[in-house]
């Protein structure tokens, strides 16, 4: 069991075990650092300090105020730069302590920001559990489309408007269907949070040759919370027959730490089995998924944050292996920074609804907050947070939190 010089609280989500890459600023512009406990690690300045001297070309990705340069250096590279903080965490005589006054920053003095210049940005259909649930509430006598367990089914959505945990939502405008068939043009009013992963891909692959499944996993960098923030009344009007697009398009937030493959290795479980088998090129052993409790809150204006969803992402139908080949299967190529989010993570109970949309039957059913306070979908100056970890025996590894508060309608 390693041991730190450094006090780390022992519910962290920031073990020694984990180590997250991220980009923070002070006083100083962004830059790279690692998530340790309530500290970060200036990685910029720890280079200055020759810590990584097998990597003296690396500078400059310690310095850039995103990670895909970082990224690109390849897992090799990542691993080192943890491995090697892990040691100096251990090592009481380290540059890392020695200079800790340099090296270490409280994380509540510094600011977060995006950590990656996202290209593209791929959204599954990944659970089952979700996409049965969704089914039934529109479709109760063909839940699932006879298309879903034969492949992983998802849609392209917007790079642009992925926002770092903190940055608030304005409630969106949109076309709104009404019983005459004649849309209405106004705010939605039924503002809906999506519970999801997102793998961020590690490496580019090559435009006309699909990556295989055996493969897959290679490509991945790491992971995030995702919030994909959905306007349903207005996805109602517009899905088909081409599925969301203005619904989805204005924000979807994300934690702002990066976990590692490496960090991520502790918590594979099976994935559950699939009936019928897939067709060959998405068939692959062990199929794994990742043990790893979600959670969502909802905090009102002046209230009390309260818990209203409490999951695990170990049930999700489609593994990202299976996600990543299908992906590709075209000889459509990934790029470095990309994100494959999960969608909507899901279980059978109400309380393990990843979103409002399944938790109040389409909004037939109002989840009670503190007080006796309802909600269908999300009111203005609602606090979504999402939480992540993993854990097992004294290993813990967790992706901190992912905020989002709803901001009025401005038009």
């Amino acid at each position: 069991m390693l041991q730190s010089w450094l006090p780390i609280p022992p519910d962290s989500d920031f073990s020694i075990h984990n180590l997250p890459f991220g980009i923070f600023s002070d006083e100083r512009p962004a830059r790279a650092g690692l998530a340790i406990g309530d500290w970060v690690v200036d990685l910029a300045a720890a280079y200055a300090l020759n810590m990584f001297p097998h990597y003296p070309e690396a500078g400059s990705a310690f310095r850039k105020p995103v990670l895909n340069e970082l990224v690109a250096l390849g897992r090799g590279f990542s691993d080192y730069v943890r491995n090697t903080v892990q040691t100096a965490l251990c090592d009481s005589h380290s540059d890392l302590k020695q200079f800790s006054n340099h090296l270490l920053i409280p994380q509540k003095k510094v600011q977060m920001h995006m950590p990656l210049k996202v290209g593209n940005y791929t959204d599954f259909y990944s659970s089952e559990e979700h996409a049965f649930s969704v089914g039934q509430l529109f479709r109760p006598e063909n839940p699932l489309f006879p298309n879903w367990k034969h492949l992983p089914v998802a849609y392209h959505g917007r790079a642009s408007s992925i926002v770092v945990s903190g940055t608030p939502v304005p409630r969106p405008w949109g076309q709104i269907g009404q019983t005459s068939g004649i849309p209405a043009f106004k705010p939605t009013n039924a503002l809906d949070y999506e519970l999801e992963l997102a793998f961020v891909i590690g490496k580019d692959s090559a435009i006309g040759r699909p990556v295989s499944i055996a493969e897959a996993e290679d490509y991945i960098f790491g992971m995030v919370l995702f919030n994909d923030w959905s306007a349903r009344d207005i996805q109602r009007w517009e899905y088909q027959p081409l599925g969301p697009f203005t619904s989805k398009n204005f924000a979807s937030g994300i934690s702002p730490w990066v976990v590692t493959w490496e960090a991520l290795q502790h918590f594979r479980v099976p994935a559950p089995p699939q009936e019928p088998e897939p067709l060959p090129y998405l068939v692959h052993q062990p199929r794994q998924n990742f043990d790893l409790c979600l959670s969502v809150s909802v905090k009102p204006h002046d209230g009390q944050e309260v818990l209203v969803c409490n999951n695990n992402a170990s049930g999700i139908y489609w593994t990202i292996a299976q996600q990543i080949a299908h992906h590709t299967v075209t000889g459509c190529n990934l790029q470095t920074g990309d994100l494959l989010a999960t969608g909507t993570i899901s279980g059978k109970e109400i309380s393990q609804k990843g979103c409002l949309l399944e938790a109040t039957l389409n909004g037939t059913q109002p989840i009670t907050l503190h007080n006796g306070v309802g909600r269908r979908f999300l009111e203005d100056h609602d606090e979504v947070i999402m939480h992540g970890f993993g854990q097992k025996g004294d290993i813990r590894v967790g992706f901190g939190e992912l905020r989002g508060k709803v901001l009025p309608a401005v038009r």
